[in-house]
């Protein structure tokens, strides 16, 4: 019972992982800018582009051909997270029963799946229009770009950005 307990906790931290890290595409919804504008989802997949082909060292060529497949993939994933969205409201609801969180995470995590899958096709056809050097740097162009979008993010809520103390940087 306890290895099970401990397998079932063990799932669920990984689920919470894979869920964080699939969430990551819909900063683009919350996004602002340094000067603390909304970007409208035109203006922050052009940013997007452009710092992702400027951090991945992007030909106009090698952009041209991967971002209509990138975006496209972006849309799909944003689809299936809200599905999962859609599901785990259901598990808010009253009275919810064993059998229906089970229906629930049995959904997420096929989701869940469901983006990997896609996830692995896509790259399938980047492999067609970029290196594989050139695919590693624009997945940590991506990673870059969300952090920063989350940390303007972050900065915008507090309603002031913080002062470094002094004698220190802020990074």
């Amino acid at each position: 019972m306890l290895i099970q307990s401990q397998s079932i906790a063990t799932s669920l931290k990984q689920w919470m992982v894979s869920l964080l890290l699939m969430l990551l595409p819909l900063a683009g919804a919350m996004a602002t800018d340094i000067c603390q504008q909304r970007l409208t989802k035109e203006e922050f997949k052009a940013r997007q582009r452009a710092f992702i082909t400027e951090q991945a060292q992007l030909t106009e060529v090698e952009a041209e051909a991967f971002f209509p497949l990138y975006f496209e993939l972006q849309e799909r994933k944003r689809q299936l997270n809200d599905e999962v969205w859609s599901l785990l409201k259901k598990g808010r609801e009253k009275e919810v029963s064993e059998k229906k969180y089970e229906e629930i995470l049995e959904g997420v995590y096929d989701t869940r799946l469901a983006i990997d899958r896609l996830e692995k096709s896509y790259y399938e056809k980047f492999k067609q229009v970029l290196s594989f050097k050139k695919i590693y740097l624009v997945q940590q162009a991506e990673m870059r770009f969300h952090r920063e979008v989350l940390k303007n993010f972050g900065e915008e809520k507090r309603g002031d950005k913080q002062r470094p103390r002094e004698g220190r940087e802020r990074r």
